[in-house]
């Protein structure tokens, strides 16, 4: 066996199986799209307290989700789709340059309101959403995920004993002054509502999930006010 054939077998099989990948992936790609999608209603649903499978998720976000919109740093409406809005994208932006994606959900006649969220945790990326009710004071409940935090530790940032802490919780003092939830080491006080427990050993991912918090909350606050003054 020639080195020639040798080179030239190994040739065609790189370039088969490079073929075979490409074809997987574009007749892959439409289903992982839709799955994406499914999941990120998912999330949305979580952050005002629905529970849904990735088979009811369109469902459930029809029946509940009454409006999507798109806003600037004024809290004025844009033209947009709220959906495809990429806050890792908008975060790179100049803060008065962003758009930022709002849901409105109508659940048993009560106004709810859930905002997106991006942050950094210890190992990369962190995201989430948040629930708010009509006063856009107190927090319905959140929802958080990762890309790549460390399991056991800040991994639990998207476990339920980590979001449910946050159900209730409010992020302007009863004097209307902007004060978001902090992520407490040690355990935060009972009676404190603007305060959760951190996670056991995932500080870094902590303070990232309190960091995301403040400053992406503090992006939406001209259009909590808007509302609060409508």
């Amino acid at each position: 066996m020639t080195n020639r054939y040798v080179f030239l077998y190994a040739s065609a099989m790189v370039i088969i199986v490079a073929l075979v990948l490409s074809g997987a992936a574009t007749l892959l790609r439409p289903r992982q799209e839709r799955n994406m999608r499914m999941e990120k209603m998912q999330n949305i649903l979580a952050a005002i307290d629905i529970s849904a499978t990735r088979g009811e998720a369109e469902e459930l976000f029809a029946r509940y989700v009454t409006t999507a919109k798109v806003i600037d740093h004024r809290g004025e409406e844009v033209v947009g789709d709220a959906f495809e809005i990429d806050m890792q994208e908008e975060n790179r932006k100049d803060p008065q340059q962003r758009q930022l994606p709002v849901f409105i959900a109508d659940v048993d006649g009560e106004t709810l309101y859930i905002v997106s969220l991006r942050g950094a945790g210890l190992w990369g990326p962190i995201w989430g959403y948040v629930g708010l009710k009509s006063d856009m004071a107190t927090i319905v409940s959140a929802n958080f995920d990762h890309a790549s935090e460390t399991p056991g530790l800040g991994a639990e940032i998207s476990e339920s004993d980590f979001e449910e802490q946050f159900s209730g919780k409010r992020i302007f003092d009863e004097d209307g002054s902007f004060r978001p939830v902090r992520v407490v080491k040690g355990g935060a006080p009972p009676d404190d509502p603007h305060a959760v427990d951190a996670i056991s050993g995932g500080t870094i991912t902590s303070n990232g999930v309190q960091n995301m918090i403040r400053e992406g909350l503090e992006a939406y606050k001209p259009y909590f006010e808007k509302i609060k003054s409508s």
